[in-house]
């Protein structure tokens, strides 16, 4: 099962010193059969776009958390084994976490399909969501429209071999 992780650039760099992301229990993102309902579409490469913008989403967040993490959402795409992975049934009922799973143990990033992450071109867009997104969560319609901006930036491919460079 393709899972993708949302971590932020300090997170990642810690995975990368580290060898690993973990410990587990991990939240994820992937093609469950609630986000195949929630989405209604049976292609595959648009379920795990779908999966990949949730964990973007999820970056953001982590970003929110943390006022010293650079302002870039930052996924990580691995194929585990689905024995590797569980979701809750009853999550399907919380469109806040459409598509989440969790991995149950640490993954050895050489493992991973790839890394996603903005460029820096996205800094202001996602500084400015991280911002906003306390009270875009409490219905103000204009933060919410500054959460949305973030999500107007495609997040790029990198591979494995790319995290130094991509850790500046």
């Amino acid at each position: 099962m393709r899972v993708y992780v949302p971590l932020t650039l300090p997170g990642l760099a810690q995975a990368y010193k580290a060898g690993e992301i973990g410990p587990g229990p991990l939240t994820a993102y992937a093609v469950t059969p609630g986000l195949r309902e929630w989405y209604v579409s049976d292609d595959i490469e648009e379920l795990e776009y779908a999966a990949l913008s949730r964990a973007a989403a999820a970056s953001l967040r982590l970003i929110a958390g943390d006022p010293g993490a650079a302002r870039r959402r930052i996924v990580v795409a691995f194929d585990v084994p689905d024995k590797a992975v569980s979701a809750d049934p009853d999550a399907g009922l919380d469109p806040s976490s459409v598509g989440e799973v969790r991995i149950t143990g640490p993954v050895a990033l050489a493992k991973a399909a790839a890394v996603h992450a903005d460029s820096s071109d996205a800094e202001a867009d996602v500084s400015a969501a991280a911002d906003a997104l306390g009270a875009a969560d409490h219905g103000d319609e204009d933060a919410q429209f500054t959460v949305d901006g973030a999500e107007d930036h495609e997040l790029l491919w990198f591979g494995v071999q790319e995290i130094p460079a991509l850790l500046g």
